[in-house]
């Protein structure tokens, strides 16, 4: 084996060492005094432009830990500042949101709209005292809607269907139950609830196309707004009805007369015909025909009288006397029944015999049906002060022990001619009506609830103004379903 020859390695020579030396000694040198002189700089800069921003004594330049520390408890100052700046942002930001949910909480719990707010699962989440007086039922929150309305009710089912399908109601009409058996009309409009996506931010859709909401998007939840409808609905009807009337009497004049006239007619020659025929059949016949001529014109007259506008004489008309006296006469002209009279009936401004007409065809009515019905006729007139809507109203309730009314002649009893009755006219009961809308108040049919301890029958509930108002006012919410 060759051994390989050592490289030689180049000599330092001791004077190089002693330059590179000087040169690194004068480079530190020169950083130092650069170090110096920018700290200078920037000391006299930052005192020029924030002197209040240093506390205590300067630090001299040529001291670098008291420089440094300095510089530190300026950053830390600086930052206390910023942080109690902060802390106060903070606070006024989170007395800006207090206010404005005290702000959305007023403005829910006065405003005149009822709102429910039904979350996925079915359970009301918020409600306003609006909807509490809407839906006649208190403590609605955390309470199933379902369970609240009835599963089967039509606002239920419009409420499932916006949670499941996301579908979207607006300006509907409903009618809704309440506990106490009252059917109110409410106004509804339904929204779905959808999560955005941004930051878990809740939109609540009124439209299909919403740009916000992703169209496979879930409902967490439904905006329901309700108004109270009940009293506009019954105005409604009554302004109605009113036309109706006047409609009706202008044409029926004409056509009355021409009846009257035909009847006056044959009744002439039914007459004739009497006096000169020899007793028999030619006889018979000719009183029967007088019989139904006098009928008809008994429905005539009785139409026209219905028909042409009333005019009532306004006066002070004691209740109390009127049903005594209505219940004292029927009771005596028809034997067997049983009227009594109870409760609280105050004067009211009316005409005397009209009124006292609407209550003698009410217990008539009253006593006829619950004797066809084979029992013996009992007949009770209740009165009420009641204050509704603003006002105050006397109500009477006149109640029988009949079989009552089929549901499906409620909606048509105050229709003029229709009777279930083999005899009468049919007016009985539009007439009554007509009185109760021209003194401004309503009249109510229904059947008595078992519940009532009344053992079935009908009542018919007729409610008037204490007091006439310049224009024919609201009658009260829980009447007039007419």
């Amino acid at each position: 084996m060759k051994t390989m020859a050592a490289v030689p390695r180049p000599l330092i020579v001791p004077w190089e060492i002693a330059i590179a030396g000087v040169a690194l000694l004068l480079l530190m040198v020169l950083v130092v005094a650069l170090i110096v002189a920018a700290r200078k700089y920037l000391r006299a800069k930052s005192n020029a432009a924030s002197p209040e921003d240093w506390s205590g004594p300067q630090p001299e330049a040529d001291n670098p830990s008291a420089f440094m520390t300095a510089s530190m408890q300026g950053v830390i100052e600086k930052l206390r500042a910023q942080e109690k700046e902060l802390a106060r942002l903070h606070l006024v930001a989170q007395e800006r949101a207090q206010e404005s949910e005290r702000l959305t909480e007023e403005v829910t719990r006065n405003m005149p709209t009822g709102l429910l707010l039904v979350n996925a699962t079915g359970s009301i989440g918020s409600a306003n005292p609006a909807a509490e007086q809407a839906l006649a039922s208190r403590g609605l929150r955390y309470r199933s809607y379902k369970e609240l309305l009835g599963a089967e009710s039509d606002l239920a089912q419009m409420l499932e269907q916006c949670l499941r399908e996301g579908k979207t109601f607006q300006r509907a009409e409903v009618e809704h139950l309440t506990p106490d058996g009252e059917s109110r009309r409410l106004g509804v409009t339904i929204s779905p609830i959808f999560r955005s996506g941004r930051g878990g931010r809740k939109v609540v859709r009124a439209r299909a196309e919403d740009s916000e909401i992703a169209p496979d998007a879930k409902p967490s939840g439904a905006l329901c707004l309700l108004s109270d409808l009940t009293e506009l609905v019954a105005l409604q009807k009554q302004i109605r009805w009113k036309e109706n009337l006047a409609n009706l009497g202008e044409m029926s004049a004409g056509i009355a007369h021409e009846f009257k006239n035909a009847l006056a007619t044959v009744s002439g020659y039914a007459q004739m015909i009497r006096s000169e025929a020899p007793a028999g059949d030619m006889r018979d016949s000719a009183e029967r025909i007088l019989d139904q001529t006098r009928a008809l014109t008994h429905v005539v007259t009785e139409f026209l009288r219905f028909a042409k506008p009333l005019e009532i004489s306004y006066e002070t008309v004691n209740m109390r006397s009127i049903v005594e006296r209505v219940a004292a006469e029927l009771q005596e002209a028809m034997p067997g029944c049983a009227v009594s009279c109870e409760g609280a009936f105050d004067d009211l401004p009316g005409d005397e015999a009209l009124l006292r007409q609407a209550l003698v065809n009410l217990v008539r009515n009253g006593i006829e049906a619950a004797r066809a019905s084979g029992a013996s006729p009992r007949v009770a007139l209740s009165g009420t002060i009641e204050e509704l809507a603003g006002h105050q109203w006397q109500r009477i309730r006149v109640a029988d022990n009949g079989p009552g009314i089929a549901e499906g002649d409620l909606p048509k009893i105050f229709l003029p001619f229709f009777t279930t009755k083999s005899e009468g006219t049919g007016l009985g009961l539009a007439v009554v009506q007509k009185i109760a809308l021209q003194h401004g108040g309503s009249i109510e049919a229904r059947n008595q609830s078992s519940s009532s301890g009344a053992g079935g029958g009908a009542e018919f509930l007729l409610w008037l103004p204490l007091r006439q108002e310049p224009s024919p006012a609201l009658f009260p919410s829980r009447a007039a379903r007419i």
